[in-house]
């Protein structure tokens, strides 16, 4: 129980965000929270970075209350114990974060004895113990909260920047809490990179089995700075989208750099979309057939297949994942081919060879791998089968060196003007999903209508996956009380500046929270210092400080320059030439 609010079990699954006013601002904090709730939040987070932050709780909590608002309240923690002593007095949930809440990341490398380690976690059990009391006694909830970009240096030193590490980062302090008998505990193993956050998940869920029946305490999902716009869309519903279709999570969170109430119809959507999946005869008959391994759930590995060329374009093997599009939508993209750029139909669909079949018929399986050659196999339109599930079995019945077409929807869509958030967080489920779990060479969106809008879509999900990276991939953490920015007017200026780079990971980040550990993978990284004062960093390495905000793009840009990443924009034809 979260307040009056379950989580778990038989109940829904409930959505949360988190608001982004300055928590010693009471009256601001008091109204993002009645609008959170307005909109369908159902349990809000707020940040308290230290004990007087933390102690203002007590105002906002009552200001709430007056306005007959009982929507939970969960106090954000890091790096302070007597902050989250403070904060759980006056809320009614408390989120911790493992690696850095009485723990170190200095990026130091060194070797931890088991002596050593073990005295890691004594003093980690001193500083731990104290909160888990006060929540026990005070009926508060906990989420133990792993952060891919927060890994301590411990668990660093020992099981590297893994999944796993995420895992047994979060089981140490879960193992102290049940020490106490204090059971009232939420996970979550959030990552910016959907795969990792998706191994890492499934990972926890077979290390709680492990550990007994009653280690299965509720599963909150999130994407962690997922960006804004389409793109912070599509990898959400790509990580969240994908565990919640593997029966995992039981509160979501989606991360966007917007305003707040802008993350919730997102998560509404996700939610319906699981709950309207049914399940069913058909998988039941699924479950019967014999099926071959042909992917690991908790590591990437490309599924192998042979080399095939289809108009020019080769696929397969580890060729690029190619975008498919159907005859009429290329034909009315023909004029205007120079302007998509990057967004280019590749292969017709209908000169493609490509080979339907339903993969619960053996015949229609033994035919297609009588073949002498290698052809492009896709399930079949029409078929009463989820999308993810039957690429699944077709990836396990069909001879690997098939490659395989995807697509989003298995019954092809005739509007122009359907619902196109549903349209493009089923296509990022569907597709994203399987492209994680390296299923998949080429790609066909049949649920958006409109020509030029499939193929954006196509490529989106292809970058936000990481199967096919063509453009700028930003690492944008959503605003919260903590960031000393403007994050989303700051994340619009760079995109502007550096959105014509290929291949660059650029991390803007509100503070030092996760940022440099989530910048681990980024080239570049724009990071909150101090109020209006920015660092620049190069991998995870701060390399100019303190630079004033209106300053800051330019001087990225220069520091892009520097290290040889630069090239300049493309000049575009005036329209009519």
């Amino acid at each position: 129980m979260v307040g009056k609010i379950g989580v778990g079990g038989e109940n829904p699954i409930r959505i949360q965000s988190m608001i982004t006013a300055d928590t010693r601002d009471t009256g601001a904090c008091v109204r993002e929270v009645l609008e959170l709730a307005e909109a369908g939040c159902e349990i809000v987070r707020i940040t308290a970075q230290t004990r007087k932050y933390a102690g203002n709780l007590e105002h906002i909590r009552d200001g709430v209350r007056a306005a007959g608002c009982e929507v939970p309240l969960v106090a954000d923690i890091h790096f302070k114990p007597d902050a989250a002593l403070e904060a759980a007095r006056w809320v009614e949930k408390v989120r911790v974060n493992p690696g850095n809440y009485a723990d170190r990341k200095k990026f130091e490398v060194r070797d931890y004895s088991d002596a050593d380690y073990d005295e890691e976690l004594t003093r980690i059990r001193l500083k731990f113990v104290p909160l888990v009391q006060l929540c026990q006694e005070l009926g508060r909830a906990m989420r133990i909260g792993t952060n891919h970009g927060s890994l301590s240096d411990r668990i660093m030193n020992r099981y590297g920047d893994t999944p796993l590490g995420m895992v047994e980062s979060a089981l140490e302090f879960v193992r102290i809490a049940r020490d106490l008998d204090y059971h009232e505990i939420i996970f979550s193993m959030k990552a910016s990179n959907p795969k990792v956050m998706i191994e890492a998940y499934r990972l926890l869920i077979v290390r709680l089995e492990q550990e007994g029946g009653d280690w299965n305490y509720p599963i909150h999902l999130g994407v962690t700075e997922a960006g804004d716009g389409e793109d912070g869309r599509i990898k959400s519903a790509i990580g969240i989208g994908s565990l919640l279709d593997d029966g995992i999570g039981d509160t979501i969170r989606v991360s966007l750099t917007e305003d707040p109430v802008s993350e919730i119809p997102v998560a509404r959507a996700m939610v319906r979309k699981r709950e309207g999946t049914s399940g069913s005869d058909e998988l039941r008959q699924v479950a019967k057939l014999t099926m071959h391994p042909c992917w690991d759930p908790f590591s990437y590995q490309r599924r192998p297949s042979e080399v095939i060329k289809i108009g020019g374009h080769e696929l397969g093997g580890n060729h690029e994942f190619r975008v498919v599009t159907t005859r009429k939508k290329w034909e009315a993209l023909a004029h205007q081919l120079e302007e998509l750029g990057d967004f280019q139909p590749e292969i017709v669909l209908e000169e493609s060879g490509v080979v339907e079949i339903d993969p619960r018929n053996d015949a229609e399986i033994e035919h297609l791998d009588s073949r002498s050659t290698p052809a492009l196999v896709t399930v079949g339109n029409g078929l009463d089968l989820e999308v993810v599930p039957a690429f699944r079995l077709l990836a396990s019945r069909v001879q690997a060196r098939h490659p395989i077409l995807l697509k989003d929807v298995l019954s092809p869509s005739g509007e122009a003007d359907g619902n196109f958030l549903e349209t493009l967080l089923t296509a990022a489920r569907n597709i994203g999903s399987l492209l994680c779990d390296g299923i998949g060479d080429a790609v066909l969106l049949q649920g958006e209508e409109a020509p030029e809008q499939s193929l954006r879509v196509s490529y989106n999900i292809l970058q936000a996956a990481g199967a096919r990276i063509f453009k700028t991939d930003y690492v944008a953490c959503p605003s919260c009380g903590r960031t000393l920015f403007n994050l989303q007017a700051a994340t619009r200026r760079i995109r502007e500046a550096t959105g014509h780079l290929k291949g660059l990971r650029i991390a803007v980040m509100g503070c030092i929270v996760n940022g440099p550990g989530e910048m681990a993978d980024a080239d570049f990284g724009y990071v909150g210092g101090a109020p209006g004062k920015i660092n620049l960093y190069v991998g995870r390495e701060a390399v100019k400080f303190n630079i004033p905000e209106e300053e800051a793009v330019e001087r990225l840009v220069d520091l892009i320059n520097e290290h040889g990443k630069w090239i300049d924009p493309p000049v575009r034809k005036p329209t009519g030439v």
